[in-house]
């Protein structure tokens, strides 16, 4: 696995601020790949998504797409999302509204966030905020409440949203995945974009499923897992 493509989370949570009139008006959407941070950027090739679900279907009723330019000779890179509906919240390419525009990602550790009417985005490296104690767990589930990941670092894209661009069902269904080419996989079809990894709720291909079911679970979208598994 790439580790730029590789998901290690997908968060979904209330994002308050203190000008705001209603109370958890908005809502932040995170997507962390690159797991130890073991590559240096974000695919340039790859389409980063957070797919929202809006009338339990377990098909994407909203998704924001994201892609990053390539690494500049200044060492910089840049990102610019879209939100697409309908068809094409679930369309293998990168059709959509723009609602960020070349932001910069942050390598560093200053924070370099964008903003765009409604919208709000960060990209870069981040402290991994997940808690798991892997070597009690490898060790037969021993567990010494000790966090693997405390020291560790990945790459987040974060964009906080206004709940009404989620739709008007405010009981919704998030999930994320990573698009590339299929000719990064030497599979027929060089113009296609295909489905390399996907995350919903954590640990669940992780830990549960095993050899080629990990691959089938990455490249199936939700509603084909009850077909796959029954």
């Amino acid at each position: 696995m790439d580790a730029r493509v590789d998901i290690t989370d997908v968060y979904a949570f209330a994002a308050q601020e203190e000008d705001d009139e209603e109370e958890f008006s908005r809502t932040a959407l995170v997507l962390n790949v690159n797991p130890l941070t073991l590559a240096s950027a974000f695919d340039p090739d790859a389409i980063y998504e957070v797919l929202v679900d809006t009338d339990a279907d377990a098909t994407p009723d909203i998704t924001f797409k994201t892609r990053f330019s390539t690494v500049g000779s200044n060492g910089r890179q840049r990102a610019t999302v879209v939100r697409a509906v309908g068809a094409d919240a679930n369309s293998r390419d990168f059709s959509g509204k723009v609602i960020i525009k070349n932001a910069p990602v942050s390598f560093g550790r200053e924070e370099r966030i964008a903003e765009r009417k409604d919208f709000k985005f960060f990209a870069g490296v981040r402290s991994d905020p997940f808690f798991f104690d892997l070597l009690g767990f490898l060790a037969g589930f021993k567990f010494t409440g000790s966090d693997f990941f405390a020291d560790k670092n990945v790459f987040g894209t974060v964009l906080e949203v206004p709940n009404s661009a989620l739709g008007t069902n405010p009981d919704i269904g998030v999930w994320s995945r990573v698009l590339i080419p299929a000719k990064d996989l030497e599979t027929p079809g060089n113009g296609e974009l295909v489905q390399i990894d996907r995350m919903g709720r954590p640990a669940i291909n992780t830990v549960f499923n095993h050899g080629a079911d990990k691959v089938t679970f990455n490249t199936i979208e939700p509603s084909g897992q009850r077909r796959k598994h029954s």
